[in-house]
């Protein structure tokens, strides 16, 4: 391009120096200087153009490191299921049961009852399917739920997140090992739930301290869930009848709450049907053991569940028990039993 542009300078030069051929004589300095500099600046303008460079600068790319999800699994002996962290409008029900699952060889473990959690199957939990890691995603196999697909997310070190993409939903999982899992909270933090896994509870003994009241009289308590409401039945029947024997006499709904500042205490209320209420302090003895003191009148009733619920083993209730969302309310109460 250059070699043509410069033939075409030199043909303008030549047209023009043959028609002032009588005047070239007469050129002084300052046109020879002129032409040179229009010479210059052409040549420049050319060579500008024929030396373009295309230059591509290409992002830099980030090799992350794939999420080892087999490994992430079996880093904790004991997922607890913080149910109250879940997002989305539906779920996944073997989740939903759960209070922990864990991943042993190629089984899937769980405990869906707060009754025996520590002590059932070495601490996992009973055996409910079989899982594995393919293509970086969890998939299980259960029991009874049948097949599954989750997506695995690693939240922080101790917390992942297993995403069900079909009904939107997010479960939150908490790591730990089996020597460190503090079984108290879990207890405390659904002991609702722990009033529900016997068919019935059976008061054994009444202390000798305290009033008279009327709930000397009732020997069986029920707790129950009737769509979302918490229901309770007692009983004035003997001690000692065979479960399916006792006849309710009272029903109406019941309430746990917190107290303030004190994380080891839970409150009882029984909002009787038509009678008003008894309220109690709640203490957990054991996992087949409450103790319910009576605060108005210092009677303190030891009660034993009679009727183990086993979910997942003991037919239709497998599919009744659904873990919700509990945020207990907080009572500004001082513990009045002395112990």
């Amino acid at each position: 391009m250059f070699f043509v542009y410069k033939i075409l300078i030199i043909n303008i030069l030549y047209y023009w120096h043959n028609d002032c051929f009588t005047c070239i004589g007469n050129i002084n300095l300052y046109h020879m200087r002129t032409i040179k500099l229009l010479f210059t600046t052409l040549t420049l303008a050319v060579l500008a153009t024929a030396c373009y460079t295309e230059v591509i600068i290409e992002d830099e790319y980030i090799d992350e490191p794939v999420l080892n999800v087999h490994a992430l699994l079996k880093s904790h002996e004991l997922w607890y299921v913080d149910i109250n962290a879940t997002s989305g409008n539906r779920e996944v029900p073997f989740l939903q049961r759960a209070f922990t699952v864990s991943f042993v060889g190629e089984t899937v473990f769980a405990n869906n009852n707060i009754v025996g959690i520590g002590k059932t199957g070495n601490g996992f939990g009973l055996d409910v399917g079989y899982f594995n890691t393919a293509n970086g995603r969890l998939q299980i196999n259960h029991d009874v739920d049948g097949y599954w697909s989750l997506e695995v997310f690693m939240v922080d070190n101790n917390t992942i997140e297993l995403y069900d993409s079909n009904s939107r939903t997010s479960y939150y999982l908490e790591g730990y090992q089996r020597n460190n899992f503090d079984y108290d909270m879990v207890f405390y933090d659904n002991i609702e739930y722990l009033l529900q896994e016997y068919d019935v509870w059976e008061k054994v003994t009444t202390s000798k301290e305290g009033l008279l009241n009327d709930f000397d009289s009732e020997n069986y308590l029920q707790f129950y869930i009737e769509g979302n409401r918490s229901m309770f039945n007692s009983s004035v029947d003997p001690s000692g009848m065979h479960l399916d024997d006792v006849l309710w006499d009272y029903s109406g709904e019941y309430s746990v709450f917190g107290v303030y500042n004190d994380e080891t205490l839970k409150t009882l209320t029984l909002d009787y049907d038509f009678m008003g209420n008894d309220y109690f302090e709640l203490y957990v003895i054991n996992d087949s053991t409450i103790e319910l003191y009576h605060s108005s009148s210092g009677t303190v009733y030891k009660f034993k569940g009679k009727g183990f619920i086993s979910y997942l083993k003991s037919g239709i209730s497998q599919l009744d028990k659904k873990r919700t969302k509990t945020e207990y309310g907080t009572m500004k109460v001082v513990r009045k039993r002395k112990i």
